[in-house]
């Protein structure tokens, strides 16, 4: 898994990127972020942890360029109930993200065994099994394996275009 980008806030409230050694923006962070890294915000003189801070931050843009990523009563809710709400929502998001990882990792071992019983592929080796990864790897690796899918899904289809 890749390191965190490490990104230092400055009393300015400029955040410095260490890795490109430039300043970088809230929108830049965003992107970063959609591309599948993950950030650690830390403050430059004390050390301490500002990412989730951060990462509110860019929520709070998003919204105010219009860009709504979640319901008023949704945020009503999660200041009204506070921790309580926000641990369920934490651990509901991580069931969904482990649930979605466990259809996906299905999904392949049967296409594999399809295609390996159609003669278009030799059945996977048996291997150590692999310990679950951390949901930002997670998200990383299921791009990754539907990109490889994709890629073997088009020769699948050429071949059998012949």
């Amino acid at each position: 898994m890749d390191e965190p980008v490490l990104i230092k806030r400055y009393a300015n409230r400029k955040l410095y990127d260490q890795s490109q050694s430039r300043y970088v923006t809230l929108e830049e962070l965003a992107e970063l972020i959609r591309q599948g890294r993950q950030i650690r915000v830390v403050d430059a003189v004390s050390g301490d942890d500002l990412t989730t801070l951060t990462l509110a931050q860019i929520i709070l843009e998003n919204e105010r360029d219009r860009r709504s990523l979640l319901p008023a009563t949704f945020l009503h809710q999660l200041i009204q109930h506070g921790e309580t709400w926000q641990e369920f929502v934490r651990q509901s998001l991580e069931a969904s993200l482990t649930g979605v990882v466990a259809t996906q990792r299905e999904a392949e071992r049967v296409l594999h065994e399809w295609s390996a019983r159609a003669g278009w592929w030799a059945p996977p080796a048996a291997t150590d099994p692999v310990p679950e990864p951390k949901p930002a790897a997670v998200i990383r690796d299921l791009r990754d394996e539907v990109a490889a899918l994709k890629a073997q899904l088009r020769e699948l289809e050429a071949r059998l275009g012949r």
